[in-house]
């Protein structure tokens, strides 16, 4: 299945010490969506994998090359489903998930070995001077770890903006995107997402402004189109909902 941010499984640059992989469209609820992987290399040469793709061998190859893998990342509750394939093949890596993950793993009966959990505003150690993050607040459901990498200026997120274009979709799909609020070029949280946040919006306010302090250039999505210019406006388009 063509997502169209082919070629797949292989490494693209965006900027020092960072690139992103465009996966293999999966299917969720029935609906195929494209998957994006983010890698960056820490100061120390260790490789930090955000969300990991279908697990690859060539792609793992081609990682591997730039330095050991140690650092493995679930950020949500729905983005941990490689995670055990990544460590397969590399045993030596840390996983750190997000809260509700290692639940989520274990009613799904999907073998993880979690051996730290995100925590929520303070960097973790291995990369406290390189990226920024925190857990995103106010969600019944969805707790979402952000992370902003120094270097390039790049804010790295999941779920909490969904921007599919309309060509690379199924017309079927294309009818449910629209009141979902996930098309480019207008894509945002999506709505079943946004009303987890209800009665806690100030929380999610507070969020999106702390990722408005970091001055991002880009934002990384994991589904649908990214942002690599303007990523202050993007958020102040996206969180309009939230903002006003």
């Amino acid at each position: 299945m063509t997502t169209g941010y082919e070629p797949l499984n292989t490494l693209k640059p965006i900027g020092p010490d960072i690139w992103i992989v465009d996966g293999p469209a999966i299917r969720f609820y029935g609906m195929p969506f494209s998957t994006r992987m983010t890698v960056v290399r820490l100061a120390n040469g260790d490789i930090w994998l955000h969300s990991p793709t279908v697990f690859d061998r060539a792609l793992a190859d081609q990682i591997q090359a730039l330095g050991p893998v140690r650092h493995l990342i679930a950020p949500n509750w729905i983005h941990y489903a490689h995670i055990a394939d990544w460590q397969a093949a590399f045993p030596d890596t840390v996983a750190w998930a997000a809260p509700g993950v290692e639940e989520r793993a274990e009613t799904r009966k999907i073998e993880m070995q979690i051996d730290y959990d995100l925590k929520l505003d303070k960097s973790e150690k291995p990369w406290r001077a390189e990226i920024k993050q925190m857990v995103v607040q106010g969600s019944r459901i969805h707790h979402e770890a952000v992370f902003f990498h120094v270097a390039s200026r790049t804010l790295i997120l999941t779920d909490l903006i969904e921007n599919f274009e309309r060509e690379n979709l199924p017309w079927w799909m294309r009818l449910f995107a629209g009141p979902a609020r996930i098309m480019d070029p207008d894509g945002q949280m999506p709505r079943d997402m946004r009303m987890t946040f209800r009665g806690n919006m100030p929380k999610l306010r507070a969020a999106v402004e702390r990722m408005i302090g970091w001055q991002p250039e880009r934002i990384i999505l994991a589904h649908g189109r990214w942002y690599n210019t303007d990523a202050e406006a993007e958020l102040r388009r996206a969180f309009r909902f939230v903002l006003k």
